[in-house]
């Protein structure tokens, strides 16, 4: 394919919200009749999204037709919601009650003349055409195409009830099947609002000014550049950067932390926070599809597009358990009357239920649900999980292995001694400085953050072949002498040794859990610098949860060893790991792997990026503006805090036992029903109700997650 090709392709996918899914297997259903389309090329359904992709040209009124047999309602991906009718006002329901009042009514008038007669027959027959109208036509296009899902099962079942003289259990199947429908209906509903809600942050409107005139503009129209002006109590309805004021915003929506951050001219502020006190006027950055809050949507969206592992089984298991249920049925109906003489009426009734029971609603829907519902509850609660296999392995992991700066540390190292062993202080630091001023190393800041506080005129000095040291430091020309700043190691390998009273005073700062980085020439140790990183508040206590819930932890840097054991002890990991170079990082996930299959790594997002990719779940830190960290990780912290990681691992470990408790659950309670068989107890009644159960309860059983807080 060209590359203009390529990019016609591109520009001819469009995406479609639709209303009306209640099962994966009408989801299937649809997709492949919008594949059938004139002008279509491909589609893709994500169920879990109520979305559809479209490869190609077609029309609203189109995908509706293809639809028409679920009744779905299509629209634009960027249109506002529609307002649904409530639930017991939907068209779907309204046949339920009108089939619900022929039946009690045929059964009073069968009470009175007999159930053979011609008025309740009648009656239930009307209750049986009106309530399974649909479900007949979906069943018999089914049954021509030789495919066996729960439409054609329930067709069978339903008809040859009718065939049979059973015309009252025929009706009240078809009216507690479309009971079930409904609820599950409801339910599935229920677990997209926790997404639908996070469309509803932003406002659409803002108000606007250009060109010295205020105005509401739509979020549609609003432009990079624009001055947005937010009054206190307002939502922002874009991403941008303060130009003028401040106040306290509110960032829950997006970082899952309620309390209030300080902004003011110059910071950042996001789409869908609140703001508390202030006025403040903001300077758009990003149109409104490139905003925070549009990248979250639209990653939980396709993460739910995503088949979890257990969804993958479950619907494998499906394709070759619903035909086996129709030879089952078949067999049970013919083979008592055949070989043993027995009552064909009996066992064709008994082979009739066996095909209720068969259906694999409650186990289809027994992943999707749970996956869609977890997946929703993380993102209110600030955490991105993108894909239902990222949760479900989060669940499983026996080890986390988090990067020191930044992870545990606030990365915002800090000089706290300065040793001079020869020259002026003021003079060292200045040639120190300048030559970290080329360095990429974190420390390199802290240096020069404290040149800055003593005013001195690094930038000046001229610094002639800048050369890195990876992992140990760097070394740089000032004024035709060759100086080296770097790790204690360096000077070691430099030097061949380095002083008794030297090397002393290095290790006293260093079992302080301070980072000594060393100044010199080819001949001399110059000064020590001493640099240290604040412990966040929360590492100890969220090691320490981890640790309870059995997580070996371990702490990975390029520090030296003392500093690292020192903080280590401090947040209390199982292990530690220091005087690590990036690709040694890289080697220990692997290693770790290989020890414990289920490895999780957290860090930054930007230079953990190959562990982070190595381990089985990668975990970002700080998601908020950060376009890397959203984009390399499998599961990212929205707010800059490890708090929210235990909250995940438990919302992980939930939802898998959720997920395995509803496949248990509607696989013994088919096979309980199943068993009836045999002593011939099973009726239409016991087999409805097994199915319609099944399906409410491994629902509402997935709807549990969306109470779980942190």
């Amino acid at each position: 394919m060209s590359d203009q090709q390529a990019k016609l392709s591109e520009q001819e996918m469009k995406a479609y919200r639709v209303q009306g899914f209640t099962c994966t297997s009408c989801a299937n259903i649809f997709e492949n009749n919008v594949k059938k389309l004139q002008g279509v090329e491909d589609a893709k359904v994500n169920f879990g999204a109520s979305k559809i992709y479209v490869h190609g040209s077609t029309t609203i009124e189109e995908l509706e037709k293809a639809g028409a047999f679920e009744n779905l309602k299509i629209r634009d991906e960027k249109e506002q919601k529609i307002e649904r009718e409530s639930f017991w006002k939907q068209k779907a329901n309204i046949k339920v009650y009108i089939s619900a009042i022929l039946l009690v009514m045929s059964w009073l008038l069968g009470e009175q003349y007999g159930e053979g007669h011609i008025l309740p027959t009648i009656g239930f027959a009307a209750a049986i055409l009106i309530g399974g109208y649909s479900l007949f036509i979906k069943g018999f296009k089914n049954l021509s195409r030789f495919k066996f899902d729960m439409n054609t099962l329930m067709t069978i079942a339903i008809l040859g009830a009718a065939v049979i003289g059973q015309w009252g259990e025929g009706a009240m199947v078809v009216i507690l099947f479309a009971i079930s429908e409904a609820l599950e209906r409801y339910s599935v509903d229920k677990a997209r609002q926790s997404i639908e809600s996070l469309m509803d942050i932003a406002p659409k409107e803002a108000l606007i000014r250009r060109e010295n005139k205020e105005m509401q503009v739509h979020v549609e129209d609003i432009l990079v550049g624009d001055i947005m002006i937010v009054k206190p109590g307002q939502k922002l309805a874009m991403d941008g950067t303060v130009i003028q004021g401040i106040s306290t915003l509110n960032q829950a929506a997006i970082t899952g932390e309620s309390v209030p951050v300080t902004k003011t001219v110059g910071d950042e502020v996001f789409a869908g926070t609140l703001n508390e006190e202030g006025l403040l006027e903001v300077k758009v950055t990003k149109k409104v599809e490139d905003t925070t809050i549009s990248k979250i949507i639209h990653l939980v969206e396709e993460a739910q597009a995503e088949r979890a592992p257990s969804q993958a089984f479950v619907d494998r298991f499906a394709q070759y358990y619903t035909p086996a249920i129709v030879v089952l049925a078949l067999l049970i109906a013919v083979v008592p009357p055949l070989l043993f003489g027995a009552d064909w009426s009996m066992w064709v009734y008994q082979g009739l239920a066996v095909l209720v029971v068969g259906c694999p609603c409650a186990l289809v829907v027994s992943t999707p649900v749970a996956v869609v519902t977890a997946i929703g509850n993380a993102a209110k609660n600030g955490v991105l999980i993108k894909g239902g296999i990222h949760l479900e392995e989060a669940g499983a992991l026996k080890a986390i292995a988090f990067d020191k700066t930044g992870t545990l540390t606030k990365g915002v190292p800090a000089v706290t001694d300065i040793i001079t062993y020869s020259g002026n202080e003021n003079e060292l630091m200045t040639i120190t400085a300048a030559i970290e001023k080329g360095s990429q190393h974190p420390l390199a800041s802290a240096i020069m953050r404290k040149a800055e506080e003593n005013s001195l005129d690094f930038n000046g000095v001229l610094v002639e072949d800048f050369q890195s040291i990876t992992g140990k430091g760097v070394k740089a020309k000032v004024n035709n002498e060759l100086y080296y700043v770097g790790s204690p190691n360096l000077f070691e390998e430099v030097h061949g040794s380095i002083e008794r009273n030297q090397e002393r005073q290095i290790i006293e700062m260093q079992t302080q859990g301070k980072t000594v980085m060393v100044l010199g020439t080819e001949q001399e140790i110059l000064s020590l610098i001493a640099v240290a990183d604040e412990i966040r508040e929360t590492s100890k206590d969220v090691i320490s949860k981890l640790n309870s819930i059995g997580i070996e932890t371990v702490m990975l840097t390029g520090d030296n060893q003392r500093t690292a054991v020192e903080i280590g002890k401090q947040v209390g990991v199982s292990d530690i790991k220091a005087d690590l170079l990036p690709e040694d990082k890289l080697n220990f996930i692997k290693e770790l792997r290989g020890k414990h299959k289920s490895v999780g790594m957290v860090g930054d997002g930007v230079n953990d990026a190959p562990a982070l990719a190595a381990s089985t779940v990668g975990v970002a830190m700080g998601g908020v503006g950060t376009d890397t960290a959203l984009e390399t990780a499998d599961i990212a912290l929205m707010s800059d805090d490890l708090k929210q990681l235990p909250y995940t691992i438990n919302l992980s470990r939930k939802a898998l036992t959720i997920i395995k408790q509803n496949i248990t659950f509607s696989l013994v309670i088919k096979l309980v029903a199943l068993l009836l068989v045999i002593p011939g107890w099973l009726t239409l009644w016991i087999a409805i109700f097994s199915d319609m159960g099944a399906t409410l309860l491994v629902t509402l059983n997935s709807l549990r997650l969306l109470k779980r807080k942190e």
